[in-house]
């Protein structure tokens, strides 16, 4: 069997004509996800938040499916993007597609999707994790890409995709609108205010889900 190829960023641009725009560049779909305000938390979400502040001191020590499971998921669960009758999530989910004549194939870290059960109709939002010097796989970038390439093919409509990209304690955010990716500022999640606005940009994502796109 053939081994998958490891695509790079500049690669991906090259090889399939994108545009990335990046800081202190923005876009209007960029600025309208980022235009948020610290969330409101009922007391269990609240005692959540304070549970996983406790553990910023552990974040550069842990390998990846550590850092996943012990932070990041309680993240994305504060986030509100985990599970509802109105779209399914999926962790480790294989991607695949033909995109201009190469086969891509990726394995989306967490994917947010149209579906049912552990069937995945149309995904609209894609996170890839890399923890550096634990055990590091790959591009989290050229990986997120491929799964852009890859939601856009099987999608086959105009509507834009949005994403995350983690690398150790940093967030950056994406949004893909055709061939143009948008890359957001860098968040630290082991700042306390920056985890706050972390939480509140995966809300906005939600109800930007809910009212535009699915």
């Amino acid at each position: 069997m053939a081994k998958k190829k490891e695509w790079r960023e500049g690669e991906m641009i090259l090889t399939f004509g994108l545009t990335k725009i990046d800081i202190p560049n923005t876009t209007a779909l960029m600025e309208e996800w980022l235009d948020v305000s610290n969330p409101k938390f009922d007391s269990r979400e609240e005692g959540n938040f304070e549970y996983l502040t406790q553990k910023f001191y552990k974040v550069s020590t842990w390998s990846e499916e550590d850092l996943k499971m012990k932070f990041i998921s309680p993240i994305l669960e504060l986030g509100l993007v985990m599970e509802d009758p109105n779209f399914v999530s999926f962790f480790d989910k294989k991607l695949e597609a033909k995109v201009n004549g190469y086969n891509l194939s990726v394995k989306a870290d967490f994917v947010i999707a149209k579906g049912l059960l552990d069937y995945m109709i149309r995904p609209f939002f894609h996170f890839q994790e890399y923890k550096p010097g634990k055990n590091p796989t790959g591009d989290p970038m050229a990986q997120l890409l491929e799964a852009f390439l890859i939601g856009q093919a099987n999608n086959d409509d105009d509507k834009p995709l949005y994403g995350c990209e983690v690398v150790g304690a940093s967030w950056r955010f994406i949004t893909m609108e055709k061939h143009t990716y948008c890359v957001s500022k860098t968040f630290d999640s082991t700042d306390k205010e920056d985890l706050l606005k972390i939480i509140a940009i995966l809300r906005k994502f939600r109800e930007i889900l809910e009212t535009k796109l699915l």
